[in-house]
């Protein structure tokens, strides 16, 4: 459906093309026919596009094509003392193009099916969530089955909600197939501990594995020590029957609760699976074990957590697994989608999984073994934690691809004036600071990367054949303070279990402003056979959450990631600017931007369904429900002019 705005903005851009050339835009011809049948445009997660009509060349001329805004926003509300936060709804998904139609989810798990090429709506499913209840409204996008055959539900849309359920819908009419699950949904809770409904959700698509659906789920930050169990279920695609369950216990451990619920406290897997459909393999990103700050109770259960764990995808049974943080205190969970590529090293094909961290560290492993194809070393770090608690006397760091986050200290502190780089100089000295991995602390220790990254969950991209992975860094620091039981009413991060709650922040001057200095978010280049940086550029500016003439910074974090196409174009919003860029592979120029309603918290796609047709680049436009920006519902195509 196209919309004044979007016809404003195609003025827009003709008459800042013109500026620059007086000739006449291209007509969209040829091009390759590329959809995008996955999350992440695989089952392996690239974030690649083999399609070709919009290159380096033509890429300046794109306009608006279409606009589709399915009404489903919440704005958030003041907190209240005794109550659970509700902030705005994000919208942060990712669509996929099956034939000649795309699907994706809204922020509250509403589902459409509208025509690729014109965004005329086909049709919508609305499962009925409470916008009340829960806490971060988020669907990162749906995912699609087919069996090859013709018939009733023969197309299947999958889709995980807030209120954990796994719905599966008739891609042609928009309706439950009635053979799966209860009258189409499995209710996902089923075994899962007592808990509160904002406790448990599913916010990432379902893998897609032969006649599997796989999820993980959301399960909720630094509430209790016997919080949901995180376990990862397998359903037949077509009867909603529970396959196989694989709960993240230690070997040798008790797997079930005393009532016959999975085993509660195990760490989950909220981020995006990857499947390996040769290998039969099943790759889960797993998150910390909860609470987060503190792991004095853990005794060996955090075995698996903020790891990669291979699985067989007929039996849910270990593979192997790769550990990335040991014993983590620091919320590094593993956050973003295994990556699935084939490497040339050395004159030598090999299968691996490419996986990068909150630490900025990025981890290369064989896909059929979980060893480290490239070296990795374990290094001490620091000791002395608060009393009660235990810590790794060691963590793996790679050598080969450099660590994308260099130590900071007090000498570092940066601040837009003289006064507030004092203040920022006197709080970071105030802090415990051993470099990375300085455990929580009473008095407060800096945590740098932050709890967000580094890398989170909308990178990689990874071009194959340059071999070439880009990633959005993070590059401010945060603080953990554990405060005593005693001293804890209020509490939102309680940690209930432990002796300590805790209180988390950024380390920012009086002026709210990062105490390090900008560019406090990077697109960065890394050549993964080489172990190089090719370039790295700051992100965004500024302009939208800064009063004029503060629109200078360059660099400013927000949630998302890139796709790169085999043109050699990265396109990436995830800044809290509103813009849609395209970058250079080569270089990382931007070749064009576009503006935007609102912050493009997400990871666009792109497409060309006819080889007469044209190539789209598609993004959420929403917000994010921990950023300033105002919450919407623009999905926006963008394309070469007609």
């Amino acid at each position: 459906m196209k919309s004044g705005r979007g016809l404003l903005m195609a003025c827009a851009t003709l008459v800042l093309v013109s500026c620059e050339d007086a000739s006449p835009p291209p007509s969209p011809s040829g091009g390759s026919v590329a959809t995008w049948t996955a999350y992440g445009g695989t089952p392996g997660g690239t974030h690649y596009s083999s399609a070709t009509q919009i290159t380096r060349d033509n890429v300046r001329w794109l306009e608006p094509a279409w606009e589709h805004r399915s009404g489903d926003i919440r704005h958030g509300r003041e907190w209240v003392e005794g109550e659970l936060p509700i902030g705005p709804s994000g919208f942060q998904a990712t669509p996929i193009v099956i034939d000649d139609t795309l699907y994706y989810c809204s922020p509250f798990n509403k589902v459409f099916a509208i025509d690729a090429e014109t965004g005329e709506e086909r049709w919508r499913f609305d499962p009925g969530i409470d916008k009340d209840t829960h806490i971060l409204p988020n669907c990162r996008g749906v995912s699609s089955w087919r069996s090859g055959r013709a018939g009733t539900c023969e197309h299947r849309i999958f889709v995980g909600t807030l209120d954990a359920r796994l719905i599966a819908l008739d891609a042609e009419p928009g309706r439950r197939c009635d053979d799966f699950g209860d009258a189409g949904e499995v209710d996902v809770t089923h075994r899962i501990s007592k808990h509160d409904p904002v406790e448990y959700s599913i916010t990432s698509p379902p893998a897609i594995l032969k006649d599997l659906a796989i999820t993980g789920s959301l399960v909720l930050d630094n509430t209790r020590t016997d919080a949901p169990s995180g376990v990862v279920r397998a359903y037949d695609v077509r009867s909603g029957e529970l396959r196989w369950a694989w709960n993240p216990i230690p070997p040798g451990m008790e797997p079930l609760n005393e009532d016959g619920t999975y085993r509660s406290g195990t760490t989950n897997v909220w981020s995006i699976i990857a499947v390996d459909e040769d290998r039969n393999l099943v790759f889960v990103p797993t998150g910390n074990t909860n609470p987060d700050y503190f792991g004095g109770h853990r005794k060996g259960l955090d075995h698996y957590s903020s790891s990669v764990v291979a699985l067989n995808g007929d039996t849910g049974e270990v593979v192997w697994h790769y550990q990335m943080v040991h014993h983590d205190l620091w919320d590094y969970d593993t956050p973003a989608q295994p990556t699935l590529v084939d490497l040339r090293i050395d004159g030598e094909t090999i299968p691996v999984v490419v996986q990068v961290t909150k630490m900025g560290m990025t981890f290369v492993l064989h896909r059929e073994t979980g060893e480290p194809v490239f070296p990795v070393e374990e290094r001490p770090v620091p000791q002395e934690p608060v009393p009660g608690e235990y810590l790794s006397l060691t963590q793996p760091f790679p050598s080969h691809i450099p660590h994308l986050l260099p130590p900071i200290t007090a000498d570092d502190a940066w601040g837009l004036t003289f006064w507030d780089r004092g203040a920022c100089r006197d709080r970071m000295e105030a802090l415990r600071n051993d470099g990375i991995y300085t455990p929580p602390s009473l008095g407060g220790s800096i945590l740098y990367p932050s709890n967000g990254g580094g890398n989170n969950w909308g990178s990689p991209a990874i071009h194959p054949s340059e071999q070439v992975m880009l990633v959005v860094t993070w590059r401010m620091a945060a603080t953990s303070k554990l405060v005593p039981r005693e001293d804890c009413a209020g509490s939102l991060q309680s940690q209930k279990g432990t002796p300590y709650c805790v209180e988390t922040d950024l380390v920012s001057s009086p002026l709210g402003v990062p105490c390090t200095a900008p560019p406090w978010a990077t697109v960065d280049a890394i050549d993964l056979a080489e172990g190089e940086i090719l370039w790295s550029i700051p992100l965004g500016t500024t302009r939208n959450i800064a009063p004029f003439p503060f629109w200078w910074i360059e660099g400013v974090p927000g949630i998302g990631g890139p796709i790169v196409t085999s043109t050699g174009l990265v396109f990436i919003g995830a800044s809290l600017d509103h813009f849609l860029r395209a970058h250079d592979l080569r270089t990382g120029e931007v070749l064009w931007k576009t503006d935007l309603p609102t912050s493009a918290n997400s990871v666009p796609m792109t497409y060309q369904i006819r080889p007469d047709g044209r190539q789209f680049v598609v993004i959420a436009a929403g917000g994010h429900w921990g950023a300033p920006n105002p919450p919407g519902d623009h999905l926006m195509a963008f394309a070469l002019p007609e």
